[in-house]
């Protein structure tokens, strides 16, 4: 499961936080108003995850149910699932 911080304390935090990512073996998930909004993981971890292989063989889902299930607390039942996608694609012009 993922450590998760409110994004005001994250910026005083900022290089403790950075050593638990990358010596700790943790991943930090930084939220506002109590939803995550980013997602702080090791730099080996970001290259597994953009692998191919990887992405081929579903090692991404760990990651993004870990994610998901951060935000799962005080969230409405409408908003849960939604938080496995960091970004969206869309293409310009196109609104959706």
């Amino acid at each position: 499961m993922a450590y998760e911080i409110p994004v005001t304390q994250a910026r005083a935090e900022l290089a403790e936080l950075i050593n638990r990512v990358v010596y700790g073996g943790e991943r930090v998930v930084v939220t506002r108003h109590g939803k995550p909004l980013v997602a702080l993981v090791s730099a080996a971890d970001l290259e597994r995850l953009e692998t191919p292989a990887a992405q081929a063989e579903g090692e991404e889902a760990p990651v993004i149910s870990s994610v998901s299930s951060v935000g799962g607390t005080g969230t409405r039942s409408s908003e849960r699932g939604s938080y496995g996608l960091t970004a969206e694609h869309r293409r310009p012009g196109v609104h959706g």
